[in-house]
């Protein structure tokens, strides 16, 4: 067994066994990861060519029920100041995202239950009255099969759930035990079944995570076969109990991003701010290994900085347009196009 066999084999079937898979991350040689990552950018653009995709990310509550770990939202984290948006708010960025070019609007926040059903829904509705050509993603964790159902029907495209980790003795030491990752992989599979676009992924160089944990994960996803996959490297925050935990690396994140690339050939995987939180460079490197959508950041200034899953998070400072001007000139100087459109996964429809 060697690398650039493995290489070759996952390239030509998108498949690996879980001991292969182990061997490649345990093993590779940097010349070896310039081939897989030759490999991986030439899948990519195999499906959509140099195109990146944009969304315009708004974060508009962090209040959070749950008390994950290594999250800076977390429910008993009293160092934080809290905030919810409006729908009227919402409805704003949205406005400046139109006009900025933005045709996919992604929400994304904690799991703050003063954001029912009755008002997810409004909120969808407002934006989707407004801009019909667009699409609309939601990031608001674990609910019921009835409220995704909800949520679909008010015409809602895609749901990100990050699985965070696919071992459940990881996940354990990760989360308190009112959290369960039986219920979070079901979520994921709930929402398929409903019909929308769906986007799962994992943190790299988690605490307690061994590259068994990160092999399970890949396993997992693939089983899974979402449409979106988002993985960023482990940053840890001030304010929870992994503060003084090693990052995650650059170098694994975009090893990651390329392995899922031939995994999942047809994923839409972003380039993530917390790859380039670590590295100035991090999110060029992991667009030249195969990931093709970025989220600038469409939030209000005054809430940006509030809004610390970690630590030291890149553009909270910015305005929509010079953050969206800035990462526009950098794709297009690592090689790339921007695409504007709503960007689906092509084996999507509603």
């Amino acid at each position: 067994m060697d690398c650039k066999t493995l290489i070759d084999k996952l390239d030509q079937t998108h498949n690996l066994e879980k001991n292969e898979l182990l061997y490649l991350i345990n093993n590779i040689l940097p010349e070896e990861k310039e081939y897989l990552f030759g490999k991986a950018a030439a899948t990519a653009a195999k499906y959509y060519g140099k195109k990146v995709f944009t969304r315009g990310l708004i974060e508009f509550t962090n209040y959070c029920k749950n008390d994950c770990y290594y999250c800076g939202i977390r429910h008993s984290n009293k160092n934080i100041e809290r905030y919810r948006l409006s729908k009227e708010e919402i409805c704003n960025c949205c406005d400046m995202g139109y006009k900025l070019g933005y045709r996919t609007f992604v929400l994304q926040g904690g799991e703050d239950t003063y954001y029912d059903d009755d008002k997810i829904v409004e909120i969808v509705k407002s934006i989707k009255e407004r801009y019909p050509d667009c699409a609309v993603t939601l990031s608001i964790g674990e609910k019921s099969y009835e409220s995704y159902e909800k949520y679909f029907k008010a015409r809602v495209d895609r749901y990100l759930l990050r699985h965070e980790t696919a071992d459940e003795e990881h996940y354990r030491k990760l989360h308190p035990a009112s959290m369960s990752l039986a219920n979070r992989k079901q979520c994921l599979f709930n929402l398929k079944q409903i019909g929308f676009q769906v986007g799962s992924g994992f943190m790299v160089g988690s605490p307690y995570q061994t590259n068994e944990n990160i092999v399970d994960d890949l396993l997992f996803l693939k089983k899974l076969n979402p449409h979106m996959v988002g993985i960023g490297p482990f940053i840890p925050h001030k304010d929870t109990i992994f503060k003084d935990q090693k990052q995650g690396t650059t170098e694994k994140t975009v090893l990651m991003i390329a392995i899922i690339r031939l995994l999942l050939p047809k994923a839409l995987i972003p380039a993530t701010t917390a790859l380039g939180t670590i590295d100035h460079f991090g999110r060029e490197q992991g667009l030249k290994a195969g990931a093709n959508v970025v989220m600038p950041n469409l939030s209000p200034i005054n809430v940006r900085d509030k809004y610390t899953l970690y630590d030291n998070k890149i553009c909270t400072g910015d305005e929509a347009a010079e953050c969206r001007q800035c990462i526009e000139q950098r794709i297009r100087q690592a090689g790339f196009e921007i695409d504007t459109s709503r960007g689906d996964n092509p084996d999507w429809q509603r």
